[in-house]
């Protein structure tokens, strides 16, 4: 019989793997959550602060856990495929699949003309998969709809989990829109800045209110596309080679790997 985690903590479980009581472990995963509005959380990224060392916190937010900011260099197509086994689930695997590509689409489309790479449906030589999850993902910070990935030259997996597909059309939209975000190496709005953990870099002035933002902030808006038009624009262009003294890594994705 399986047991709660209250009685699991109270049993002789070796000292690394000691369960914390429930309370606790839901507090201390209340601290890493990045939340949406109506009790949805993103996890691809962790909980951001409001102003880290002390900077402003109208800026664009950009990934930089690994000591740099990854961006795609210029050309790049990522390609993706569907992970058959996981649209098995569905009676219609193919109109399954027809939905998450018009999904795909239309969150591309609200990045309008700032989408700095193409995206090809291929089979072979793919750079990532979409993944449908068999259950949801929640806890006491709420479910998780979405999950994906920053840009670098790995395999990835996009995630969508069965309770994105509750959501209204608009939500499911916006959802994908945010994860897609990340796959250009954005970081949420107001990202951790911890020197040890999460680092992330800030660059342009958007206004609260932002497709990486919490919460009902978390909404697409021109500024949105503006700064991350003009930040692939002058990287690219050479004109912007670091950002707050973290320096810009173009990378390529596996496939020109």
């Amino acid at each position: 019989m399986a047991k709660t985690r209250d009685q699991d903590s109270q049993s002789n479980v070796p000292g690394p793997f000691e369960l914390l009581e429930e309370d606790a472990f839901k507090k201390a995963r209340t601290g890493c959550a990045h939340v949406f509005g109506k009790g949805y959380r993103c996890a691809t990224d962790e909980l951001g602060y409001k102003t880290p060392r002390g900077r402003g916190p109208a800026e664009l937010v950009l990934d930089a856990s690994e000591g740099f900011i990854p961006l795609w260099e210029k050309g790049v197509t990522l390609r993706w495929r569907f992970n058959e086994n996981s649209f098995l689930q569905f009676t219609r695997p193919a109109a399954a699949k027809k939905a998450v590509r018009n999904l795909m689409s239309k969150g591309l489309l609200l990045w309008q003309d700032a989408v700095p790479v193409k995206f090809a449906e291929r089979t072979d030589a793919w750079d990532f998969e979409v993944i449908v999850r068999e259950r949801d993902d929640c806890d006491i910070n709420g479910c998780t709809l979405a999950s994906a990935f920053f840009p670098d030259q790995g395999r990835h997996q996009l995630f969508i989990y069965p309770k994105s597909f509750e959501q209204s059309q608009d939500e499911q939209i916006e959802t994908m829109a945010h994860e897609f975000g990340h796959v250009f190496g954005l970081r949420h709005f107001f990202a951790q800045l911890h020197e040890t953990a999460w680092a992330s870099e800030v660059f342009g002035e958007h206004q609260p209110f932002s497709i990486m933002n919490y919460g009902d902030k978390s909404e697409m808006t021109e500024q949105d596309r503006r700064d991350l038009k003009m930040l692939y624009t002058k990287v690219w262009a050479g004109e912007l080679k670091q950002i707050n003294g973290t320096p810009i890594r173009l990378v390529r994705p596996y496939h020109m790997s």
